[in-house]
């Protein structure tokens, strides 16, 4: 099956997510890339043989959509390049879109070092797909279920 990713990355980021990219665009070739939008306009014009959907700017629902196809058992890993050292207004969204990818177990790489290892693994596609089709309603059942 093809593989849904999403890929974000900070203003100070963005050249660093596309170069990253170029040196791993093998590993992408037949994915479904999902980026929210400077970003996504960004790696659309470097590579336009890949499959990339631009999302909504994060500030501007970006992040969030990312967010729901999680949620939804959509997106399959995710690789985002977040600039610690500069502050975001849309923060909030960041730690969200952050929360639910470890929520749901879906792999999330936050800088270039994490990320080569992420999409070097062998088993990258494998780890992937067995959170696919992941129900929502059992987490959610298994959290209000909870012994505390």
């Amino acid at each position: 099956m093809t593989l849904s990713i999403g890929l974000v990355a900070h203003d100070r980021r963005k050249r660093e997510m596309a170069d990253w990219l170029e040196t791993h665009k093998a590993q992408f070739t037949g994915s479904r890339i999902f980026a929210t939008g400077t970003t996504g306009r960004v790696l659309q014009e470097r590579f336009p043989d890949l499959d990339i959907v631009a999302l909504k700017s994060g500030p501007f629902g970006g992040d969030q959509q990312l967010g729901s196809m999680i949620a939804h058992g959509e997106l399959q890993a995710m690789f985002f390049f977040t600039d610690p050292m500069t502050p975001q207004p849309h923060d909030v969204d960041v730690r969200a879109l952050i929360r639910l990818a470890n929520m749901y177990e879906v792999p999330i790489a936050c800088n270039r070092s994490t990320a080569d290892l992420l999409i070097s693994n062998p088993n990258f596609e494998e780890i992937c797909e067995q959170y696919r089709g992941h129900s929502p309603e059992q987490a959610f059942a298994d959290y209000t279920n909870r012994k505390v």
